[in-house]
């Protein structure tokens, strides 16, 4: 949503938000009426194009029908662990993370909406060590104390590759990208040979005239090479036949507390500006939602 509202997106599946025309992404809510065959009122539904409207005409061949009682009534869920960044951690590192019993594995990023769940993905396949970096001490002690992971490191208090040698003695195997710039050049410095980046994000750069994914410092881009460590663009669409397989997954592992779900939620959509503004910044812990209406 934040490389739309460049003129150039950096993307080539979806283009910019036009001016005069609402804001739109990723939404969830129910129908009230409907002229489609495939969907009743009552039904609830959700799309990656959700106008920031109370309510929204949408084409119905744009529309998911969902079953609430997969996520027991947590609609939210469908934005978040069991929507498409829950998926794109799970298919993230099950496509791009090679994870195997012993590896050890760092997500930056690891508070937000698919960071928190890649860790505990990571840790569920097998992975000996998960290291989340993230932006606060609360946050860290919910990766640890709530989510599992092995540890976490603040990057604006620590020094991330200080920290990072002491949680993985032996370097790193698996890293699940969410923020590029520093952060990253300090993970992939300590991978091993024949390591794996998950190119997810690269948030710390949205706001910086350079192309996606931005380019790489030249000492990183050398240590790419010398080790032998796989990176390259991940995107969650290019797997959508293993999307209805991959949500029923995840919502098994959240039933069964396999998983745990971070959220953030904001009321009203007259804070739909503040609530983006603060996900940019690290305001956030999991999913950051915005509660339209009961």
């Amino acid at each position: 949503m934040r490389c739309r509202m460049n003129e150039d997106t950096g993307a080539e599946y979806i283009g910019p938000w036009r001016l005069h025309e609402a804001a739109d992404g990723g939404g969830v809510g129910v129908v009230q009426s409907s002229r489609c065959p495939a969907l009743s009122e009552g039904d609830v539904v959700t799309c990656f194009t959700w106008p920031w409207q109370t309510h929204a005409v949408q084409q119905g061949a744009t529309l998911q029908k969902l079953a609430p009682e997969l996520v027991d009534g947590r609609l939210s869920y469908f934005l978040g662990a069991a929507g498409m960044p829950g998926l794109t951690a799970l298919f993230g590192v099950r496509e791009k993370g090679h994870v195997t019993e012993g590896r050890s594995m760092v997500v930056s990023g690891a508070a937000g909406a698919c960071g928190s769940i890649a860790g505990q993905i990571g840790r569920l396949d097998g992975c000996s060590a998960v290291v989340g970096v993230c932006g606060s001490g609360e946050k860290c002690r919910a990766l640890v104390e709530e989510l599992g992971f092995s540890a976490a490191i603040n990057y604006r208090e620590e020094n991330v590759s200080e920290r990072l040698e002491r949680c993985c003695p032996d370097g790193v195997d698996v890293y699940f990208d969410n923020v590029g710039g520093d952060v990253s050049d300090a993970v992939i410095a300590q991978m091993n040979r024949g390591g794996h980046v998950v190119l997810c994000g690269q948030i710390s750069q949205y706001n910086k005239d350079v192309p996606y994914p931005p380019p790489l410092s030249a000492r990183t881009q050398q240590t790419l090479r010398e080790k032998g460590v796989a990176r390259e663009r991940f995107l969650v669409l290019d797997y959508m036949d293993k999307a209805d397989a991959g949500i029923l997954e995840l919502s098994g592992f959240i039933r069964t507390g396999q998983v745990k779900v971070l959220e953030t939620v904001v009321n009203g959509i007259e804070n739909m500006g503040v609530a983006f503004c603060s996900m940019m910044s690290g305001g956030n812990m999991g999913k950051q939602i915005v509660k339209v209406s009961e």
